[in-house]
């Protein structure tokens, strides 16, 4: 089965506190995509490091290939209940999603997921297992492309009590809410920030409560090829244009020098524009074919900035800053987050000498820094990224 898990959330700290009590974990191996929820009892710091324990064993024993008992086992005997609150210091929820299309999912004291498939919410078929003393509900079934599958902390479920609901939110209305407005289609980032942007301002921006929301999509592979830089020898040339365009998927071509090249070998014109959306990003170009066409440096450091923005911020409040606007570093980043599962990255070694750091040896571009520092952000927010260099 070829698919794609698309895995983001968004959090709210509750109000005044600096530290979230929330904790995700996000574990991709050969075999796997593994997604923990944690959240830990109270808030603040204490909240944070029981939660962040909780997470890390967890998500780390099941990579291992320890089971659920196991994981269970060693999360009792290392956070054991509280005695004042008879409350487990931690609650959880894990999905384990396999290549082969079967999902496992377990849950211990947290919201029931939210689990879409066109357009309809299917009810979990839960079993209830007693493990060192916790009833925890567990399942396995089988996902598909175009399922959604949203995880959610207390605070989501309690979002408004006391300000502009008596009761909170309540987990049925955020399944309306879900029902109304999730399409197959929607990035997982768009779902999570879009729901958690809902709580906050039922909460009247200060939140009573951490809230946390994980969205897992189903998606198909989608590829991006983006050539950046040209060859070291101008005899590749073609070489390089003919294997990056024998790509399928979208297309996008950085920097002037590099898409004379590509216009060059296919034989077609460069359209130049003159609108500026943002003063410190140069206008976009367009060829026929492909999609995309941007200035190098500047363009490429101002993407770099923006995913940068969303990978450090990732859990710690809602973050669209950056992503809505026209110019093409915003257009590009856009793609690479919502639009891209696997990045192809045509990187040409020759060296612009208006590019060069002259405190910096003759090898070290800051354009080859840049994409590489791209492709290592990439690979943090789960994309599968290729480098090919000329």
């Amino acid at each position: 089965m070829d698919f794609y898990v698309d895995a983001f959330y968004e959090s709210l700290n509750k109000y005044n506190e600096e530290l979230c009590g929330d904790k995700v974990e996000i574990i991709r191996n050969r075999e796997s995509v593994i997604v923990v929820l944690a959240d830990g009892l109270g808030s603040g710091v204490k909240a944070n490091i029981l939660a962040t324990l909780t997470s890390k064993i967890i998500g780390t024993m099941l990579k291992k290939g320890a089971d659920l008992e196991e994981a269970v086992d060693t999360i009792a005997q290392t956070l054991p209940i509280c005695n004042v609150r008879k409350l487990a210091y931690s609650t959880f929820t894990i999905l384990q999603i396999f290549k082969n299309g079967e999902a496992y999912l377990v849950e211990f004291d947290n919201p029931t997921i939210f689990f879409l498939r066109q357009g309809k919410l299917l009810e979990i078929p839960f079993e209830f297992r007693n493990i060192d003393g916790k009833s925890v509900r567990e399942c396995r079934f089988n996902i598909g492309v175009g399922d959604t599958i949203v995880m959610v902390s207390d605070g989501v479920i309690h979002a408004g009590v006391g300000a502009s609901l008596n009761l909170g939110w309540k987990w049925e209305n955020v399944a309306d809410y879900l029902l109304d407005n999730v399409k197959s289609h929607m990035p997982a980032r768009e779902i999570s920030q879009s729901l958690v942007e809902v709580c906050n301002h039922l909460y009247g921006q200060k939140p009573g409560d951490d809230a946390t929301v994980v969205a897992v999509t189903i998606r198909e592979p989608l590829e991006v090829s983006m050539m950046a830089g040209p060859p070291v020898s101008r005899e590749d040339d073609s070489k390089v244009v003919e294997k990056f365009m024998s790509d399928t998927g979208k297309k996008v071509v950085c920097g002037g020098t590099t898409a004379q090249i590509v216009a060059r070998e296919l034989g077609r014109k460069i359209e130049t524009t003159m609108e500026y959306y943002d003063e410190n990003v140069p206008p976009i170009a367009y060829i026929d074919g492909i999609d995309l066409v941007t200035e190098g440096v500047l363009t490429l450091t101002k993407v770099v900035d923006i995913i940068n923005k969303h990978v450090t911020s990732n859990g710690k409040g809602t973050n669209k800053d950056g992503l809505e606007g026209k110019d093409g570093a915003i257009c590009l980043a856009r793609m690479l987050m919502d639009d891209c599962t696997h990045l192809k990255l045509y990187i040409g070694r020759a060296i612009n000498p208006a590019h060069q750091n002259p405190d910096l040896p003759i090898d070290l571009s800051i354009k080859l820094k840049l994409l590489e520092e791209l492709a290592q952000l990439m690979t943090a927010l789960g994309k599968r990224v290729e480098k090919y260099y000329f």
